[in-house]
């Protein structure tokens, strides 16, 4: 079972969903592709010269966050995988499966479509990380889990003791990070870009409409016009590695 192709949500409250596609496609330098979905929930972010890695979504209830879309050649047997891993099927439309985490955290598989340039980078940043933040007594089995599923990715612990990252091989555009939570809630996820200059990011995003929350050693917290909570890391945006 291999994974083609990975995609980074963004999913935002309906009520705000246009302020945030205003703000990603801006910070992606991509366009939005027509509204798709029953209730029109679904958006593409387009890049001009590449293949798509970033959608948005819009959801009903909640604030929303982001999540990990996997584009294999063989759905079924995806799904099996992870249900054999501990994930449970939340509901199967046979072209698309959305499942959950035995730490709680959704994803979706579905079958690839020939997926394979990855987008340049933008401005010196690029969306490539969706950090799954988990409860401390989620966090080892959740660990297990990812590193499971994920077969082919290199999975080994962050440069903190709160970090665990799941790497995908070349050229796939989105990896996976774990990160430990300080109390027990429930688990969540944020959209990470990596930074050239992360000052010089913060002050182009503030621009465009997001607003500062914390800054600490190696990410800054910020938070887009339609309250999601996002993070400019000082990883190489060309590599993802962190810079030494």
């Amino acid at each position: 079972m291999r994974i083609h192709w990975t995609y980074a949500f963004a999913d935002r409250p309906r009520e705000a969903f246009d302020a945030a596609c205003d703000f990603w496609t801006a910070a992606t330098g991509t366009r939005l592709s027509e509204l798709r979905g029953e209730h029109r929930e679904f958006v593409t972010l387009l890049p001009d010269d590449a293949d798509a890695c970033v959608k948005a979504q819009a959801v009903r209830s909640g604030d929303g966050g982001a999540h990990l879309d996997f584009c294999v050649d063989d759905l079924p047997e995806f799904a099996a995988s992870a249900v054999r891993l501990g994930a449970r099927v939340v509901e199967d439309l046979g072209s698309l499966v959305v499942l959950r985490s035995p730490g709680g955290q959704l994803f979706c598989a579905d079958p690839w479509r020939g997926q394979s340039s990855r987008p340049g980078v933008v401005r010196g940043s690029r969306l490539d990380q969706v950090c799954v933040d988990v409860p401390p007594s989620a966090y080892d089995a959740e660990v297990a889990f990812w590193s499971g599923l994920l077969a082919g990715w290199q999975s080994r612990p962050g440069a903190l003791p709160e970090f665990h990252v799941v790497e995908p091989p070349p050229g796939l555009p989105v990896r996976l990070l774990l990160q430990r939570l300080g109390e027990e809630r429930p688990a969540s996820a944020h959209l990470d870009l990596a930074c050239a200059d992360v000052e010089a990011t913060r002050a182009w995003h503030e621009e465009l409409g997001a607003r500062f929350v914390a800054r600490f050693s190696g990410w800054t917290v910020m938070r887009d016009p339609a309250g999601g909570t996002y993070c400019l890391t000082t990883r190489d945006p060309e590599t993802g590695k962190l810079r030494v």
